[in-house]
């Protein structure tokens, strides 16, 4: 308890020296852009917020998506068929964007998985190879 407890203090001592550095390089920038633009208004320009998009994964979280679709597999799967599974597992629509940017994930997930010796491509059919899991 007491260990987690200091590393939350920790990262929160962390946050606010961030937040101070965040809040003097705001206050250059506004200073520079009074320079050249006397009639500006710093608090006409909103904030700019991060959204991920729907298909986001964490750390680890494509591999371990990937990695348990294989084994429970009985044969071997192409790229394509993992990735509509893995849309599939995460309650995305299917759409054609959503379905390509999955397929090259998940494809970056296999041929690192590859060089690791977790998983092996079988053979090519059309555009996509077939993978299965080492065993």
């Amino acid at each position: 308890m007491k260990r987690k407890r200091a590393e939350i203090t920790g990262r929160i001592a962390q946050c606010h020296a961030e937040l101070g550095a965040l809040a003097a390089s705001l206050e250059h920038l506004d200073g520079t852009l009074r320079l050249f633009a006397p009639d500006f208004v710093a608090e006409s320009v909103l904030p700019k917020v991060f959204t991920p998009p729907k298909s986001w994964s964490k750390r680890g979280e494509m591999s371990r998506a990937v990695l348990s679709i294989l084994r429970v597999a009985k044969g071997p799967l192409s790229t394509r068929e993992i990735a509509y599974m893995v849309i599939q597992q995460r309650g995305l629509e299917c759409e054609p964007g959503i379905l390509n940017v999955m397929t090259r994930r998940v494809g970056h997930v296999l041929r690192d998985k590859r060089q690791d010796g977790l998983v092996r491509s079988i053979e090519e059919t059309g555009l996509w190879l077939q993978w299965e899991i080492v065993r």
